[in-house]
C-alpha cells in the first residue's frame, strides 16, 4: 500500500469501530483512492496506551474484500473481540489503532522440520496454521513482541489453533505465510507512521 495512505487506514479503523459502538453507520468515506478498492487481506489491532498490551485484534487474512471494507469490518469486529470485554467508546478514545494490511498467504511446501522453519523468517512473516479443522493465525509482529525463537513461534501458534503445543512436530499441518506491512498511531489519534518490526 502507498505508504501516505496508512493515515487514512487508521482514520477508517478508528471511525468504523466508533460507528459500530453508536450504531450509525459506517466509517468508510464515500471518496477514496483506487487503492481502498483492491481486495486485500487485513488486521485491525486495538492497543491500549501508552504500555500497547494488547485490547482487541480481528481480522481477514484473504483478500476476499476491499482495503477499505476490509478495514472497517474488521474494527467493528474488534468491537466485539470475544477474548475481551466489548470495547467502549471512551476506550476508542483512549487506545491506539493499528493496521496491519497483508499479501495473500502461501502454503509452507516442506517435507521435514527443519524445511518448514528455513522458509519462515521471524520478524517478516506472518504464519497460518490449519490442521484437523482446526485454525490459527500470527500477525508478523508478534513473535518479535514475544521474544520467541521459531520454535516457539511454531508452537505457540499451534496452541493458538487449538492444538497441543507440539503438534507441528508429531503432525504434518498445513501453514501458510505472508507479510504485512503495519500503519500504527503513535498516541491515540496521533500520527500514523508505517511501523518496523
Amino acid at each position: 500500500m502507498n505508504p501516505e495512505y496508512g493515515g487514512l487506514a487508521v482514520q477508517i479503523a478508528r471511525d468504523s469501530a466508533l460507528a459500530e459502538i453508536r450504531h450509525k453507520g459506517t466509517g468508510v468515506p464515500k471518496a477514496l483512492p483506487m487503492e481502498f478498492g483492491e481486495k486485500t487481506g487485513v488486521f485491525v489491532t486495538v492497543l491500549e496506551h501508552p504500555d500497547r498490551s494488547l485490547r482487541a485484534c480481528i481480522g481477514y487474512p484473504e483478500p476476499v474484500m476491499g482495503l477499505a471494507w476490509a478495514i472497517s469490518a474488521s474494527a467493528e469486529g474488534a468491537v466485539h473481540d470475544p477474548r475481551f470485554p466489548t470495547l467502549t467508546e471512551e476506550e476508542v478514545e483512549s487506545c491506539v489503532f493499528e493496521v496491519t494490511v497483508m499479501t495473500p498467504p502461501e502454503e509452507i511446501i516442506y517435507d521435514s522440520e527443519e524445511e518448514l522453519k528455513s522458509q519462515i523468517v521471524i520478524g517478516r512473516d506472518g504464519l497460518i496454521i490449519e490442521h484437523m479443522l482446526r485454525k490459527g493465525l500470527f500477525l508478523p509482529q508478534v513473535p518479535v513482541e514475544q521474544g520467541w525463537d521459531i520454535d516457539e513461534y511454531l508452537g505457540h501458534l499451534c496452541q493458538k489453533a487449538g492444538l497441543r503445543y507440539d503438534a507441528w512436530h508429531t503432525s504434518h499441518p498445513v501453514f501458510r505465510k505472508f507479510t504485512g506491512e503495519i500503519y500504527s498511531e503513535d498516541v491515540p489519534h496521533g500520527t500514523v507512521t508505517r511501523r518496523e518490526i
